[in-house]
């Protein structure tokens, strides 16, 4: 069995891969702001994507997108709105969850929050 950090590594590679296969643009990996930190930052056309990635090897104690609770989704509104700030973007934003469960099965749920 993949230790927890070799499979965060693994599914944040396989969403990537995911993402350019849709013709995302891989803005940023692993931004962080203070204590915030975005998995992926990519851009989707005119749409700066904020992607949580979220895995799990097994669905016992729940789907991997049951894992994004309110903390993290704040924690993610903070960095947006760092970038916001920063690269003084002015277009639309969107917030994403990637989940891959056991087997590589990837789920993107576009516009999961906000």
């Amino acid at each position: 069995m993949q230790k927890t950090t070799e499979t965060g590594e693994n599914a944040e590679l396989l969403a990537q891969a995911f993402l350019k296969k849709k013709n995302y643009s891989i803005l940023f990996t692993n931004w962080r702001h203070r204590h915030s930190e975005v998995d992926i930052i990519a851009q989707d056309g005119d749409i700066v994507v904020f992607v949580e990635v979220k895995a799990r090897n097994t669905d016992a104690f729940g789907l991997p997108e049951d894992f994004v609770d309110e903390m993290k989704i704040n924690k993610m509104e903070e960095a947006a709105d760092a970038y916001i700030e920063q690269f003084s973007w002015e277009g639309e934003l969107r917030f994403d969850i990637i989940s891959v469960e056991k087997h590589n099965v990837i789920t993107h749920f576009e516009d999961a929050f906000y």
